[in-house]
Formats: C-alpha cells, structure tokens, sequence
C-alpha cells in the first residue's frame, strides 16, 4: 500500500507502466474521499507547448527510486480522461475516468464526489 504520507515526495517522479515505459511526470495525487487513501494519480504528458494530465488509478502501483510505476500500458494511460495543466476535474467527469479503466464508480453516501486533490 502507498503511504498517504509519502505523496508530497512523489511529485515530479516519473511515472512508468508495468514494462518500464515513462508515461510521464507524476503531478498529483487523489484520494477516495470515502477512505482518504490514496486513490488517482495526474500524470504531466505532452509536448513542452501542449501538456495535459491525465488520470490513473495507484490501484497495484508501486513506488522506486525515482519513479511511480502503475499497473496499467503506457497507451490506456495516455488516452485517459485529461485536464488541461491548470484545470480541475469538474464532479460530473469523475465517473468517465473509473469508466476509462473499467472501474465501478459510486458517489459518496451524502452524494459527495469521489476524488479529492491532495
């Protein structure tokens, strides 16, 4: 399990899939706000003039020296839901990135969103 202690260190690692492939930079971390762990992950990728984040779930991942390495093909990752570098995932997009990895989303017991940026 990652330690939610630990996200502050993860930024700006490098995130690669189970192959070693870089995807990107690590830019933040979400967690479930049912259970405060952590739970979604923004990867930084584009080109320098074009970057994006995009969602992935730390469900499997694990840290390196270095390096995030999460339990999904570089390709799934970068046709993830994304949000411009200074965007926001607005509460009504979160269940199309569970969908993009086939994962059941569910509100919060009060209808609160799922995700929350740490």
């Amino acid at each position: 399990m990652i330690e939610t202690a630990d996200i502050r260190e993860w930024r700006e690692h490098d995130v690669v899939d189970p192959d070693g492939k870089k995807i990107g930079a690590l830019e933040s971390v979400y967690v479930d706000t049912a259970t405060d762990e952590p739970s979604f992950a923004t990867v930084r990728v584009g080109v320098l003039s074009r970057h994006r984040l995009v969602f992935v779930p730390l469900d499997g991942a694990r840290v390196g020296p270095g390096y995030l390495m999460v339990a999904f093909p570089k390709a799934l990752v970068r046709a993830a839901p994304a949000i411009d570098t200074d965007g926001v995932l607005p509460a009504e997009e979160e269940p199309a990135v569970f969908a993009h990895y086939q994962m059941e989303y569910v509100r919060g017991a009060g209808g609160e969103r799922r995700l929350a940026r740490r």
